[in-house]
């Protein structure tokens, strides 16, 4: 079996803080996103290969990460793109990818930028006794948040109608771009895209091939965090968490007070500073501030700030309301 992580995401609703890193570079604890993925793709001995599907303008980043790693598995597969513009859309990156590096087996496509509270391996192992496509869902809970996904209905566990990101939807149980195909499904691909349909979303292709193939679907409780806005890095921040903070024996601290779910990295200097639900890059410099719910980048120096719900680009200046 092949794997595919799809990390080509320009993530431009979390700009600044990912405007010269891909978001899935960010870090949950001690460990980035797309890291948790491949400890868990290293660890399952069904996959032999991992190819990570980035764009131009991020592969000398991943190249870099991965010459870092401790991971024999990943290798870089770079699309043709330097911006949002150029995308290919996720199906039809993917299907370059299948050709480009000529799969011919069994495929398992997780988004890089997923945090999933559910064992890849457990996935794995339904989707074998299936020997079918197969697609991992979750309740997000709420109708508002079900309209930016990929809707599913089921009968038992199998996938009965898909609606992509629908205005009115009529449950809660999404899709979670996590997928496993079989060999002999990945030709589907290019008839998809042969015939003229959607090439974005992954969403569209599942909602075209239920019709077409039994597909089936993986349900899981537990959490999922979407790291693609600021709130839900945050909420995904809390959940690792879990009201405790992370600061690190670099950072100096004076007078000040940190709260729930507060990671602080390396070299940050607090000054009278008060944080709660907040992410602090490394060396930043923060004095006389009360941050909520913030994400604060390298090498920035704030004072005398009340921020809530803020994202502050690296190498920033802020003093008493004036920005550098």
């Amino acid at each position: 079996m092949k794997a595919v992580v799809l990390a080509g995401g320009y993530a431009t609703r979390m700009w600044p803080i990912t405007k010269h890193r891909p978001k899935m570079f960010l870090p949950i604890g001690d460990a980035t996103v797309i890291d948790r993925i491949f400890e868990e793709l290293e660890a399952d001995g069904r996959i032999d290969e991992v190819y990570v599907s980035t764009n131009k303008r991020f592969a000398s980043d991943f190249e870099a990460h991965l010459a870092d790693s401790e991971f024999d598995k990943p290798t870089l597969s770079v699309e043709e793109t330097t911006e949002e513009d150029d995308k290919f859309g996720v199906v039809g990156a993917l299907a370059q990818l299948i050709d480009r590096e000529s799969v011919d087996d069994d495929l398992l496509i997780v988004a890089g930028d997923n945090l999933m509270s559910f064992d890849v391996s457990d996935f794995l192992d339904y989707f074998q006794d299936h020997d079918a496509p197969t697609l991992a869902a979750y309740d997000v809970g709420s109708r508002e948040k079900a309209k930016s996904y990929g809707l599913v209905d089921l009968e038992g566990d199998r996938v009965v109608d898909f609606q992509e990101k629908p205005d009115d939807p009529k449950s809660t149980l999404v899709s979670i771009a996590c997928y496993a195909f079989p060999r002999d499904a990945l030709s589907l691909l290019s008839t998809y895209l042969g015939d003229g349909n959607n090439p974005d979303e992954p969403g569209w292709f599942v909602q075209w091939l239920q019709n077409r193939e039994p597909t089936y679907a993986y349900t899981f409780e537990g959490a999922w965090f979407d790291i693609g806005t600021p709130e839900s890095y945050l909420d995904a921040v809390a959940w690792h968490l879990d009201g405790k903070s992370l600061v690190a024996e670099s950072a100096s601290l004076e007078n000040a007070t940190i709260g729930d779910n507060v990671h602080v990295m390396d070299d940050v200097t607090l000054t009278e500073t008060n944080l709660d639900h907040a992410v602090i890059f490394p060396e930043a410099r923060v004095e006389n501030a009360d941050i909520r719910r913030s994400i604060i980048d390298e090498g920035t120096r704030l004072e005398d700030l009340d921020l809530a719900g803020a994202l502050i680009g690296a190498h920033t200046t802020i003093t008493n309301g004036s920005s550098e």
